[in-house]
Formats: C-alpha cells, sequence, structure tokens
C-alpha cells in the first residue's frame, strides 16, 4: 500500500471487489479518497503497468488534441467526381516538378524553388476543394521506380492531414512542400541503397546521411521558406527518442515534424516492394497505432486515423458479396459505410463499367442483405486506369 502513486492503474484486489465501496473493476488512481479507501479494505492490490500507460496516454491525447488542431473551417467545394479531373492535372504537373527535381539534384544544379511552391500550392488548393479526390489518385496511379517517386504521395497525405487538423491553407502548403522535399537527400545515396534501403548494418550509418543531404540541399535552395530545412531533418526523429538524426524527442520535435513521421510511415508500411511493404491499410494503421505514445505522438496517431478512415479512400476491399471495390470517398458521419466503386464481380472477373454504390444508402444484395465490407485487401490487388474513372 505504501508504494501506491497517482496514475497507477488497480486492477485486482486481495479480497471481493464486491466486498469494498468501489463500483469499477479496476480503476485509475487519482485521489487521495481513493487511496484511504484501499487502505481501510486491503492489505496490498495488484497494478497493471500496460493498463496505466493506456489510461495516461488516453489522459495526454485529449489534452494534446485541442494543442495541436486549427481552426479553420473546410467545406467540401466539389465532389470527387467534379475534383477528379483537377486533382488528376495537378497531380501530373507536380509528378514532372520531382522528375526535374531528381534530375537537377543528381546533376548537382540547383532545385527550382518557383516550381516547388507550384507544386506544393496545386496540390493544397485541390485538397482543399475534395480530399477524397486527390487520395483516390494517388492510391491507382502506377508507381515508377525513381527515388523520389513516393514523394508526391507523402506531399499530398500530408497536406490531407493538415486540412483534417484544420490548419491554415498557407501551411498546408509548407506541409505539402517539405512531403515533396524531404526525401530529396536520398539522390545523393548509391541507387540500390537510396531505392531498397540498407541491406546490412553496416549500411544503415550512410543510409541514414541522407536526411543530412536533404538539409544541405534545401538550405542552398534560395526562395525556399526559411523553416523547411529544419523540418526536413525531423520525419526520421520518434516521439520517445529512438529515431535519428539527433535522437529528439517529445515536445522537441515540431508539429510537422511529427506529422511527417506518421505519414511517411504509413506510406512506407502500405507501399508495394522495394519501397514498402505492401501491408493493407487496416494493418498499416494498427502497427502506428500500437506505437502511439512511443514513436509517435499519441494525440496526432488517434488524428491520423479518424483522417483516413477505417478504409482510406483508395483501398481495395472484399464486399460480403464477394465482389470487389475500391473506396472513392468517405462518408463523414458513418466511417464504416463509405462510397465504393466495384471493379470485380464474385468470380473475379472485371465489371465493365463499374457499379457505384453508397454504403451508407444501404444498397442490398439481395431483399434482406445490405452490402457490407467484409475486409481489406492489399492496394496492388486491382489495376485501375485512372483516367477511367467517372466516364
Amino acid at each position: 500500500m505504501d508504494e501506491l502513486s497517482f496514475g497507477m492503474y488497480v486492477s485486482k484486489l486481495d479480497r471481493p471487489w464486491t466486498e469494498t465501496p468501489f463500483v469499477f473493476q479496476g480503476f485509475v488512481l487519482k485521489s487521495e479518497k481513493q487511496i484511504d479507501i484501499l487502505r481501510k479494505y486491503c492489505k496490498h492490490v495488484y497494478v497493471d503497468p500496460e493498463q496505466e500507460d493506456e489510461a495516461e496516454i488516453a489522459r495526454a491525447s485529449a489534452e494534446e488534441i485541442a494543442k495541436i488542431r486549427g481552426t479553420v473551417v473546410y467545406k467540401e467545394a466539389a465532389s470527387v467526381e467534379v475534383e477528379l479531373p483537377r486533382a488528376r492535372t495537378a497531380y501530373a504537373k507536380t509528378t514532372l516538378v520531382v522528375e526535374e527535381l531528381s534530375r537537377a539534384v543528381e546533376v548537382g544544379s540547383t532545385i527550382d524553388s518557383s516550381r516547388s511552391h507550384e507544386a506544393a500550392a496545386q496540390i493544397t488548393d485541390s485538397v482543399v476543394r475534395n480530399p477524397d479526390a486527390m487520395a483516390l489518385l494517388i492510391k491507382l496511379q502506377e508507381k515508377s521506380g525513381a527515388t523520389l517517386s513516393r514523394a508526391a504521395e507523402v506531399s499530398v497525405m500530408m497536406t490531407i492531414f493538415g486540412r483534417f487538423l484544420q490548419l491554415p491553407q498557407d501551411r498546408l502548403e509548407i506541409l505539402g512542400m517539405l512531403g515533396l522535399l524531404q526525401d530529396v537527400g536520398k539522390l545523393k545515396l548509391p541507387t540500390a541503397l537510396a531505392t531498397y534501403g540498407p541491406a546490412n548494418a553496416a549500411e544503415i550509418p550512410i543510409y541514414r546521411t541522407h536526411v543530412d543531404h536533404s538539409v544541405e540541399i534545401l538550405s542552398n535552395t534560395p526562395g525556399l521558406p526559411a523553416e523547411l530545412p529544419g523540418l526536413a531533418s525531423l520525419h526520421h526523429e520518434r516521439f520517445d527518442g529512438s529515431g535519428y538524426p539527433r535522437g529528439l524527442r517529445g515536445g522537441g520535435i515540431a508539429l510537422f515534424g511529427l506529422i511527417s513521421g506518421i505519414v511517411d510511415t504509413f506510406d512506407t508500411l502500405t507501399a508495394p516492394p522495394p519501397f514498402g511493404e505492401n501491408l493493407s491499410p487496416s494493418n498499416a494503421l494498427n502497427i502506428i497505432y500500437k506505437g502511439r505514445g512511443k514513436q509517435f505522438h499519441p494525440a496526432l496517431v488517434e488524428q491520423f486515423i479518424q483522417c483516413v478512415g477505417v478504409f482510406p479512400v483508395g483501398s481495395v476491399v472484399e464486399l460480403n458479396s464477394g465482389e470487389v471495390a475500391v473506396v472513392i470517398a468517405q462518408n463523414l458521419v458513418r466511417r464504416l459505410q463509405p462510397r465504393i466503386m466495384v471493379v470485380k464481380d464474385a468470380q473475379g472477373n472485371p465489371l465493365i463499367p463499374y457499379k457505384m454504390l453508397d454504403l451508407m444508402k444501404e444498397p442490398k444484395i439481395r431483399p434482406d442483405e445490405p452490402y457490407r465490407i467484409q475486409r481489406t485487401l492489399e492496394y496492388d490487388t486491382v489495376k485501375i486506369d485512372p483516367r477511367e474513372l467517372f466516364l
């Protein structure tokens, strides 16, 4: 009893709970009154450190969410069908900028900061109008083998997350630019190392120098926001101090660094080889959720999961009918019932034209059975040309 302190989770007593005044079988110790009652009825109690951590994380998250969220209220200015052509144009221009960046860095030229500004602004404008259109587009694009081929996707995801956090539009553009440029230093690494990552322990220190290379390149590029090089140094830092290059922890990592760490990890987990692990979105989110309060800021993890949803836009899902569909838009009121596009029948044959369903309206397979999502599949389960959408 003398070792008890506030914040501990009391999971078990040395007598039945029914013989005490406690209503709940298990609670977080928060007051002297609770300790006095325990002393009156018990000689010793059992505490659960894991549940103590969970309770502390939940408490801290509630307080932190208020600090990290902005106040800008964004409203959908276009449907996903209307916004998709504009998103496609913005994305195409962004990939051109990424290619230009790659060539410039590889030959030792200066990055064109105005083109980077332009690309980030176009992504931001589209995401502000409708985040689902750009999210759908980046998941359906064929991925190239270039070192920075995932930069546009990370940029889009960071911008979408910033919009969800209600940050001002000028800050969304900084996030978008950060996503585009934070890994530019990989172009200074040997090609195999940049593409596949370190193959053995000896290559890890070399691989990690890409962060310093990014900072140097961005610092030497006139016209970029002054804060960008410093922010680019943070996407591999981790909340518990286990990251690199400086081992920063907690409040020592700027908000945009914490955001980029989560988005970069999610992108790597869901990306196809050789870039990533090809996990389904739900499995990737589960890994990130388990890392909250450790590698990742707990409140931001909860916000990110709410942002992408249980079934993120672009996810490939299997329905209870046996058909396969792609999630094309979120229903913010009911996250488990998004808008979907059925692309394969129950036998695995392509459906032409695609069948559009809004699960919130509970369309039926049979008179007594509505459509439901059974599970998510890997992103590359189906191949769809984005140009064919909504035609």
